[in-house]
Order: C-alpha cells, then structure tokens, then sequence
C-alpha cells in the first residue's frame, strides 16, 4: 500500500507548477519517435510471426473433417485482435520501451541531472515523465493496430504459402461472425498498457538510488511490475468490458 500510494503521489506531481505548453509539445514529439517509431521494427517481426504461428497451430489441431478450413481465419482474427496484439506486444514494448525509460532516468537520477533541475524551479516530474507518459498513450494504440494488421497477414501467409487453408476461405473466415466491439476492445486495452508501461517504468527509474547497478535492478522491475501490472490490468478489462 505504501508503494502504491507513493506511486500516486507521483503521478499527481506530474500536474502541477508544469512549464509552459510549447516546451512539452517539442519534448512529446521527441518522446513519440523514442517510443513508437523506434518500436515498429521489433513490433512488425514479432506480429507476423505471433500471426504465422497462430494459423499453422490452429490448422495443426484441426483434426476433424467437420470443422471448416475458414475457422483457421476466424481464429487468428480473435486471437490477434483481443489478445496477441495488444497483451503479447505490451509485454515486449515493456521489455524494449519500460527498461529505456527506466534506465534513463535513473541514470539521470543517480548522475544528479534530475537534482539540478529542481536547483532551477523545475518540476522534474512533470518535465521529464509527463511527455513520456503522454507520448505512449497515445503512440502504443497505434502500434497495436498495426500488430493486429500485421498479425492477421502473416496467418494469411503462413496459411495459404503452406497449404492449410485458400485465400478465399481465409478471407470468409476473417469476415465470419465479426464483433465490431473487439476492436474497440483492443484499442481500450492499448491506452490502459500504454499509460501502464510508461507510468510505472518512469516511477522505477525516477527514484532510483545508489550506482550503474541500481540502475540495472531499477530496469529489470520496471519491466517485471509492467508485465505484472499489463496481465493484471487485460484481466480486470476483461471482466469489465465483456
């Protein structure tokens, strides 16, 4: 309780005695190619292949011949859609993003950087934290539109490439029975991961103290209580949003 109620103080500092609006429009827009454009590499290989595996399993497994081979689309679309592409790609975007932000601010922390700001009469956690939670929010949906695309076409691929299902059926399957609901379900799951993410990693590497090695212990629970916060959060979303 201690840790979460610090953790809240935190974050209500990120909102008072800010600097003027333009300083975090320029340091949002940094922020945003930090986090998102350098993400879409390790995002695009991670989905076509979360996409691939997910097809050639589903056709693996479908051993009866009164299943129809389109069920191998209507799959990868629901599972890409509602869990692989949000959940599974928040877990590498808080092994990839979590521990930079983490590891930056700590090193910004235990090098006195973050100290000389407050020397100036500046809310460092508002400064430094603020853009960086702002610029996730908003950038991890759009990655995870573009995890759930990729995803969906790399099932296409692997489906068709290796004989399991035509492109035709594949594309009836995508289209079968489609809940229009569960992508706005996903994109609520990225902003909640989003803020999640980049809120608790910030908190880790802001107050980090002591050397390069707390450093270190600081990224790895950044990334660990992401993913824990991440796994928490898409139950509880679930439960609600259902």
């Amino acid at each position: 309780m201690r840790v979460i109620g610090r953790f809240i103080l935190f974050l209500s500092r990120l909102f008072v005695n800010r600097e003027p609006f333009k300083i975090y429009v320029k340091r949002f827009f940094e922020e945003s190619i930090i986090i998102g454009t350098d993400s879409i590499f390790i995002v695009v290989i991670v989905s076509l292949f979360i996409g691939a595996v997910t097809a050639v399993q589903t056709a693996y497994n479908m051993v009866s011949p009164l299943i129809p081979t389109y069920i191998i689309g209507l799959i990868v679309r629901d599972m890409v859609v509602l869990e692989l592409a949000p959940t599974f790609t928040a877990v590498v975007f808080a092994g990839k993003v979590g521990s930079n932000i983490a590891g930056g601010l700590g090193t910004m922390r235990i090098s006195e950087q973050v100290d000389a700001l407050e020397v100036m009469g500046i809310n460092s956690a508002s400064y430094l934290v603020l853009p960086k939670i702002l610029a996730s929010t908003l950038m991890y949906p759009l990655l995870v539109i573009l995890s759930a695309f990729l995803g969906i076409w790399g099932g296409y691929i692997a489906g068709t490439l290796g004989g399991y299902i035509t492109p035709e059926e594949y594309i009836y399957g995508l289209r079968y029975e489609f809940i229009e609901f569960n992508v706005i379900f996903a994109i609520i799951k990225s902003f909640v991961f989003g803020f999640l993410i980049a809120s608790i990693s910030s908190f880790k590497g802001y107050f980090t103290q002591g050397g390069a090695l707390e450093v270190g212990k600081a990224s790895t629970n950044a990334v660990t209580n992401s993913c824990i916060a991440i796994l928490a959060a898409d139950f509880l979303l679930a439960q609600l949003l259902i």
